[in-house]
C-alpha cells in the first residue's frame, strides 16, 4: 500500500512509518500538521491516510477535521484515526462512509493486528477499537442481546441502509410498525437523540461491530 502518516510527534512518526516500511509498505508522505497533511494527501494520491486526531495547528482535532475535508474530495481512500484518548465527535461521519478505521495507539504495538486493520480499510472495510465503539454506544454489555428477533431482523436492514419503507416493504409491515421496532430498538441500546450522535448510525454500529465479534 501507499501510505500518507500524518501525526505531530516526531518519534511517533518515524517509528510508525519504520513499521509500515518494514511491513513492506511505501510511505509516501509524512506531515506533522493538518495542513501539510491535506497537501500530502492531495499530491500523492495514497491508497491510505493514518492520521492522528490532534494535530497541529489547534492541537484540538485538527487531525479528524483535516479526515473529513480529505474524505470529501477523496471518498475512496482508506483513512485510519489514531488517538491517544477516545474522542468520538468526528468519528460517526466518518464511520458512515466506509474505508474508515479508529484505533487508539496503543493498538499500533500489537502488529500483526494493527497491520490487518490497516489492510481491511484500504480494502473498503472498517476497523474500529472495541474501546471506541463501548464509548460510541455507550455501554460495555453486549448491545444486541435485549433485542427480539423481528429487532433484529429490523436492525440488519438498517445496516444494509434500507429506510424504514424499505423495510417494511422487505418484511411485510406497515412502515408505522417498522417504526415502532425502530423506537424499541433505540430505547433499548440506551441511544439518545444529541447533536453529536446519529442513532440510527450508532444502531448500526452496535449491530456491524457485535456481529463481527460473533
Amino acid at each position: 500500500m501507499r501510505i500518507v502518516i500524518g501525526e505531530d510527534s516526531a518519534l511517533f512518526r518515524e517509528g510508525l512509518a519504520r513499521l509500515l516500511a518494514d511491513a513492506g509498505h511505501d510511505i509516501v508522505a509524512r506531515a506533522a500538521d493538518a495542513p501539510t497533511l491535506v497537501t500530502a494527501v492531495t499530491d500523492h494520491r495514497p491508497d491510505l491516510a493514518v492520521i492522528d486526531i490532534r494535530m497541529p495547528p489547534d492541537l484540538t482535532d485538527d487531525g479528524a477535521r483535516a479526515a473529513r475535508r480529505i474524505r470529501d474530495v477523496f471518498p475512496d481512500l482508506g483513512i485510519v484515526l489514531l488517538s491517544q484518548h477516545i474522542e468520538t465527535r468526528n468519528a460517526v461521519e466518518l464511520v458512515t462512509s466506509g474505508r474508515f478505521g479508529y484505533l487508539l495507539k496503543d493498538r499500533v504495538f500489537d502488529v500483526d493486528d494493527f497491520i490487518d486493520a490497516l489492510r481491511r480499510v484500504a480494502a473498503g472495510g472498517s476497523a474500529l477499537d472495541p474501546e471506541v465503539v463501548s464509548r460510541m454506544i455507550g455501554t460495555h454489555r453486549d448491545p444486541l442481546a435485549a433485542l427480539t428477533p423481528r429487532e433484529l431482523e429490523v436492525l440488519a436492514l438498517m445496516a444494509e441502509g434500507r429506510t424504514n419503507l424499505g423495510i417494511a416493504r422487505r418484511l411485510w409491515l406497515t412502515e408505522r410498525t417498522v417504526e415502532t421496532h425502530v423506537g424499541s430498538i433505540m430505547t433499548k441500546l440506551g441511544l439518545t437523540t444529541s447533536a453529536e450522535h446519529n442513532r440510527r448510525v450508532m444502531a448500526v454500529l452496535a449491530y456491524l461491530t457485535a456481529r463481527d465479534g460473533r
